[in-house]
């Protein structure tokens, strides 16, 4: 009781003095400052989906430690982001934003140094946990410097940064590692971390939230039930020792416990006044809608990029660089269409541009899925990309905008976190799914291993997505207020 009101006596103290930082900091810098780093963490999610052909020869990877070499960054990612977020509103939101630079910056050093799988594993789950307390306090601190007016379209170009990241990712990837070497994709973080930490501490002013205990036992449950669960879909087919699958005890058990830690923990945030997701979050429909939406979506859209970047180089034939750029129809729309979306979102409102761009998405993944069991050449590909990618921009921002839309500003971190988690889990639940599906049915990297499995994949991945479609539905009718 005592901590509880020093907190709130010593909020009204600070508001004064942060709104008066807050409006000696120009848009753009704080914009700038916020989404570098951001853009960073964003940037290494796929960065590595044109290079995995290639580490999986230099280091023997089979292809679950493929998949590993992505789920280890998301759930990392995933599984500390409410923590971080805890730990902004104690220690600042920007100081905590800068010691996860500091630790992803380390672990992408790790990875480049890696030379076996278990290693660059163990490294990129470091990168995550050092995003985790990037993105979602990115988006926190952009809101509360940026002035309400203009919130939904800063939103918009965050999403737009983000969208930029996934663009480049696999191009990125591509380049370096047919240029340089696959560490080399590595490296690249080092100077963006050199740049962004002095001009974050230049643009942005610190900022904390009401104080409260760190729920260790409710972090550790939530992210037990997320690392359970891919757990248990990644080995659904392929134990090591040739038997078992999705009837297996190691299998099962993983999945079952994982899936009872997830009542287990709102029985244990109903009793407690500390949790590290407060379950007041959600009371609000949009809030709610927007992370049913965030899972589904990540699930579909990210968990076909992860298998589509190797269909262009193993079926198709071509290099990282060459297959990167031919993703460009698809992860570059977002960049443009992001902030378009963002902007308008105030007038047109937020269920029509999630609806659209769901349902853009929901059709390009039956129309991709057909081509790659077609054998059709790359041009035939580029109309359904470009779909997918017109639809992806249509839901980055109304999506991030959702969250927040009805909370109060004290609450922006948590729920930001909560969302960044949720599509985290869903990128990593989606690489293990549509491999689990793709393995399942017989598939192989190998230039004729994706007959008869890209297909039934890329199909699942729709089917995520037009749960997504339904769940925008549910999205209050009413505009974003100009308060988000």
């Amino acid at each position: 009781m005592t901590t509880t009101a020093l907190s709130h006596d010593r909020a009204p103290d600070r508001a004064p003095e942060q709104r008066a930082r807050r409006r000696s900091v120009p848009v753009w810098a704080a914009l700038l400052a916020t989404s570098l780093p951001m853009f960073m963490a964003t940037l290494d999610n796929l960065v590595m989906t044109s290079a995995l052909p290639v580490v999986r020869a230099d280091l023997g990877a089979s292809v679950d430690q493929l998949s590993w070499f992505l789920n280890a960054y998301s759930l990392a990612f995933a599984s500390f982001m409410l923590p971080a977020a805890t730990l902004g509103d104690r220690l600042g939101r920007r100081r905590m934003m800068l010691i996860g630079i500091a630790v992803f910056t380390l672990g992408s050093i790790g990875s480049a140094l890696s030379t076996t799988s278990g290693a660059l594993i163990a490294a990129r789950a470091v990168q995550g946990l050092g995003a985790a307390a990037i993105m979602p306090l990115s988006l926190t601190l952009l809101a509360a410097a940026v002035p309400a007016r203009l919130r939904p379209a800063a939103i918009g170009i965050w999403g737009g940064v983000s969208g930029l990241g996934v663009a480049l990712g696999p191009v990125i990837g591509g380049a370096v590692v047919q240029g340089v070497s696959w560490q080399a994709i590595f490296w690249l973080n080092v100077p963006i971390a050199v740049v962004g930490v002095p001009f974050m501490l230049w643009a942005v002013s610190e900022s904390r939230g009401s104080w409260q205990r760190m729920d260790l036992v409710g972090t550790a449950m939530l992210g037990g039930a997320v690392f359970l669960g891919v757990w248990g879909i990644v080995h659904g087919n392929t134990q090591p020792d040739g038997s078992g699958g999705w009837t297996s005890v190691g299998v099962l058990v993983p999945l079952v416990v994982g899936a009872l830690l997830l009542p287990a923990y709102v029985l244990r945030a109903r009793s407690i006044d500390h949790a590290v997701l407060p379950l007041r979050l959600f009371g609000s429909r949009s809030f709610s809608t927007a992370n049913v939406i965030a899972l589904f979506f990540t699930v579909g859209m990210f968990g076909t990029v992860f298998l589509l970047a190797q269909y262009l180089q193993v079926v198709q034939g071509y290099t990282p660089l060459e297959a990167g750029i031919r993703t460009l129809p698809w992860t570059a729309a977002p960049m443009v269409v992001a902030p378009i979306a963002g902007a308008i979102a105030p007038r047109v409102g937020l269920r029509p541009l999630l609806l659209i761009g769901l349902a853009l998405q929901t059709a390009s993944l039956v129309w991709l899925a057909s081509l790659a069991e077609g054998h059709a050449t790359y041009p035939h590909f580029v109309p359904a990309l470009a779909m997918a990618g017109v639809g992806m921009g249509l839901t980055f921002a109304p999506m991030s905008t959702a969250t927040l839309d009805g909370l109060p500003e004290s609450d922006f971190a948590m729920a930001s976190s909560a969302n960044s988690t949720v599509r985290e889990f869903g990128v990593a639940l989606g690489i293990a799914l549509l491999t689990a599906v793709f393995t399942g049915n017989g598939g192989q990297i190998t230039p004729v291993g994706y007959d008869g499995a890209i297909g039934p994949a890329i199909l699942t991945g729709a089917a995520a997505v037009a749960v997504a479609v339904l769940a925008a539905c549910f999205v209050p009718r009413r505009r974003p207020h100009s308060e988000i």
